[in-house]
Order: C-alpha cells, then structure tokens, then sequence
C-alpha cells in the first residue's frame, strides 16, 4: 500500500459520527461543554470554511415527559446532552456528523452529492463467501479498538463537572454494545441499589423503532468505513414460522457447544468473544456505570427459554397482524398501550388481540427471550451478534407499516410520552444530535431497501441474479481454466476422432478396389448369384 493511500485512509477514519468522540472528552471541552471539533479537510471548526457546518447552541424541547419517570436532575441522560454539551455542529445541506465531515445516510462522495440505495438482503439468500465475510466483519470490529469514540465511565457529577474526565477505550463492536446498555440502564438515585428501573430512551414507548433504526445505519456506517466495504449492508433473519434458531449454525452465527449447552460451539469463532455491559445488578449495587470491561463467554441456549413466558416464535399471521393495527401509538404511550403498532410489534401487546398483555414475551421480545442467554437482557442484549440479524427484520416490518399506512408526522407523539420518547427528544447517546420523530419516514428517505419489500424484478436481480453473479465472480478463473481444458479435451477428441476417420475411409477405398460391389444389372441378369448364396 503507498504511503498516499494509508495516509487517506487514517484520515478518513478519523472522522466520526457518535456519542463522546475523543476531541471532545478534554477537561477543557468538558468545562466549556463546547463539543465543536475542527474538520480536517479545511482546518475550520465543523467544516465551517467549506459551508459544511457551525458551532451553534443546543436547544432541547421543553415539552412534558410522561409520569413514568417523576425526577429532575438525577440523570445525565435528561435533557440530552445539556449535561455534557450545549454547543455541538450543526451540518448544513447533506451534511452529518460531529465535525460535520461525514454524509448523510444515504449520501456518497467527495461533497455527498452522490444518493445511492443500499439494500439489505436475507442472510439465507448471501453466497458463502459474502456469509463468511460478514462474520469476518463482525470480527473485525470486535478486536479493532475505536479510533475516533470512547465510552464514558461515570458520571459528570463524578467527574468533578468534567474537570477529570473518566472515560475508556472500546472496540467498534463493543462500542454500540456499550450504547445499547447506555440508553437502558436504570437511573441511580444515589446510594447502593437506590435505582428507578422504570426507565429507558430507547425501548417500551414510541422511540423504540426510529432510536433502533438510526443504531443500524450507524453501526452499518462504522463497520463500512472500518473495512473500507461501502456495499456493506446488515442482513436480516426472516424469523417468521422459525420453528428453531436457524441462525445457529457454525456456518453462521454458531451452533451449540456440545460440553456446554449455554456455550457456543467451539467451531465458531463467537466461542471466544466476552461479553461487556452485563452486569446490571453488580452496577446498581457499586454505583458505577459499565466500564466496557470483559465479563465471560457469550451465552446463549436456545429452545431452553420459559415457555409459558414465550410459548411459540412469531408467525407470518402474527406479523400480518400486526400491520393491520392503523395506530402507531395509543393512550399511555408505554407497555401498556391497547391496539399500538410500537407496542405490538415490540412485544408487550397480543398480536392477534392489539391488547396489552402481562408475564408474556411476544413479537420482538420473544426472540429476544427464546435465545436464553446474553440476548435476553434488554442492557446486554447487543452482545449476541444474532441482535443484528433481529433488529434489522424488525425495522423491515416498520417498514412495511410506514408503506402501507403512509403515516403523518402527527401521529408520532410530540408530547406526554415517557422521558426520551417524544418527537423533539434528542436520541441518547448520539452526537451529532438525531430527534426521534425525524426518523419516523421511509427507509428509502435514508438511502436503504430491503430484499424482499422491492418489486418482483428488483427482488430477481437482489435476491437471485445477484448471488449467482457473485459466486460466478468468485470462481471465474477456475471456470476459465475449466473451459480452457475443456477445449483443449475437446480439440484432442476432434483430433482422433479426424484420425480415425481418415483411416477408416481409407481402408474402405482399398476394399472397394479389391472387390467391387455387384451392380443392378449384374443382379438382375444372373440367377447364379442367387442360387451360389
């Protein structure tokens, strides 16, 4: 590799695009509460000299939370990010990210004027090598360090109000694992188990599918710009009438250790991965937020599950079902909302029934439960790399909803919703800032399609041609050789066979010389020849 193009490379990975980025983790960013990085590419803060973007104030709405959550001031998750920064880039035009420097989802090139769809396909549907790929990529991200993001270990109150920072280093992989507990822990009221557990940004009330929706394209985003695979895209498990994990493979996401059925196999490579952000009770108890530390073996055992609390995986009825519900969200807005699609399809709500149930994990949470292991807590969840697969299923069928019912921005909740979850809430931990109800739109608005929801001929090229082509790509020099020596086999046949036939037609000639054929009239004029046979 030239010296030019490792030099491109280390500057391009040192753009960023999520929460606490390392130019903004200084006692002095900190104190200021002033995370307005300079953008490389013109040496100007947030780009601001190529119009990408300015260092402006955050404002955060003021409009009322739900009663989920009766405190003010407890939590740094409370009027994100006010607690850590009141300035941050806001980018101009197609632009996105801390400094600015990145595009949009969906924007390409040099000033992100380029759109281009990407499309997520069905992990059964990928050709060997693209499945093999994936799990290389996932890998990859788990033993690489992030150089752009760290994770925050305490609290600003603990950190002197940003005077000592506490942060630490983390892989790209485990970097989202870390956010995924992040935005669900419990709120420490101070004091050793003194928490409020009826709290979370990002599940149990409308942010649920926009917060998991902008966590896919973010983590879709890393994983390209780590392995340089701008075609990269998350593929999906199509869990519908799964009698059984069918992702448990070796070949896939790994199948059952047979020494310990907790374990994943020793023939996948996820037998060796460690879990982080596992630990809540430990948390709660020590005060402490997860510091990204490594805490055992992945586990998981599914079938094993509670099977009165998940008595069968969704179906094809049930997700039918759930489309048919015409309203995103109801009356409380949390998990005990009646005939809510967010509620449903989240797992809290019967799908045949749109009611709230109790003691019951359905629809995404019964995935989720069926794993029994690193997967099935809601903190930990994002550390079985099956959640991917999962979640990505689960924003197609937001999808499908959004196509079919063409919703209004009105019918997501601007106000009254629980703490996080109304349209103007600024997503936890994101920075750059994303409001929730900004991603209440299409896919295709945010550069992505999904296999199976294209027309008929696209789904032919995605789902069919597409494949075939790439594994004709992976072995046209053998096919090339094959046909070489198949030409060559057959040039010798043709050969021999020419051969033979000049010999034959030879020996035919001498015979003929030899002893003539009789003609016509020599049969027909002479009875000897007859009576002589």
């Amino acid at each position: 590799m030239s010296l030019s193009l490792l030099l491109f490379f280390i500057q391009f990975l040192s753009l960023s695009l999520q929460q606490f980025p390392r130019p903004c983790t200084t006692p002095d960013v900190l104190r200021s509460k002033r995370c307005c990085p300079v953008w490389p590419g013109d040496g100007s803060v947030c780009g601001s000299l190529s119009g990408r973007g300015l260092c402006q104030d955050v404002t955060v709405s003021d409009l009322p939370n739900g009663p989920q959550y009766p405190h003010s001031g407890l939590d740094d998750r409370e009027r994100w990010p006010l607690v850590f920064y009141n300035q941050t880039c806001q980018c101009a035009g197609n632009y996105m990210g801390f400094d600015c420097g990145e595009c949009k989802f969906g924007y390409f090139g040099a000033n992100c004027g380029e759109r281009r769809e990407s499309v997520r396909r069905n992990i059964f549907q990928l050709s060997v090598s693209e499945r093999q790929r994936f799990i290389s990529y996932l890998n990859l991200a788990k033993t690489t360090i992030s150089p752009d993001y760290v994770i925050v270990t305490g609290t600003y109150a603990q950190m002197n109000n940003g005077s000592v920072p506490m942060f630490a280093d983390i892989s790209v992989y485990d970097l989202f694992v870390w956010m995924h507990y992040y935005v669900s822990h419990d709120a420490q009221l101070g004091g050793p188990g003194n928490v409020w557990a009826d709290i979370d940004f990002a599940h149990q009330s409308a942010a649920f599918l926009p917060w998991h929706r902008v966590y896919l394209l973010f983590w879709e985003h890393e994983i390209r710009k780590l392995t340089g695979d701008f075609n990269f895209t998350i593929p999906y498990w199509d869990w519908r009438d799964a009698q059984d994990c069918q992702v448990c493979t070796d070949e896939l996401m790994g199948a059952r250790s047979p020494l310990n059925p907790n374990l994943i196999s020793p023939s996948s490579l996820f037998s060796s991965w460690k879990v982080i952000c596992s630990q809540a009770e430990v948390y709660n108890q020590r005060e402490v937020l997860c510091d990204g530390s490594p805490e055992g073996p992945l586990q998981r055992n599914p079938g094993n599950h509670d099977r009165k609390r998940v008595p069968r995986l969704p179906t094809s009825a049930d997700v039918e079902s759930v489309l048919s519900l015409t309203d995103y969200e109801t009356d409380l807005m949390d998990r005990r909302a009646n005939m809510s699609f967010r509620n449903t399809l989240e797992g809290f709500a019967s799908p045949e029934s749109g009611l709230a149930v109790t003691g019951q994990s359905l629809m995404h949470n019964s995935i989720h439960a069926y794993m029994n292991g690193s997967m099935s807590s809601v903190q930990g969840s994002a550390n079985d790399p099956i959640f991917l697969l999962h979640h990505a299923f689960v924003d197609s069928i937001f999808e499908q909803w959004l196509r079919r019912h063409q919703p209004p921005r009105t019918q997501y909740p601007t106000a009254n919703a629980p703490i996080g979850h109304n349209d103007g809430y600024y997503m936890v931990p994101f920075i750059p800032l994303y409001r929730n109800g900004d991603y209440f739109l299409s896919s295709k608005a945010l550069g992505y399609e999904y296999a199976y929801l294209q027309d008929p001929s696209q789904r032919f090229v995605q789902e069919f041609l597409t494949p075939y082509l790439e594994r004709v790509r992976q072995i046209w020099r053998w096919l090339l050789a094959a046909g070489i020596l198949g030409a060559a086999v057959v040039g010798i046949i043709a050969a021999l066979i020419a051969v033979m036939c000049r010999r034959r037609t030879k020996r035919r000639k001498l015979y003929e010389e030899r002893q003539p054929l009789l003609n016509s009239s020599e049969e027909e004029g002479s009875t000897s020849y007859q009576t002589t046979l």
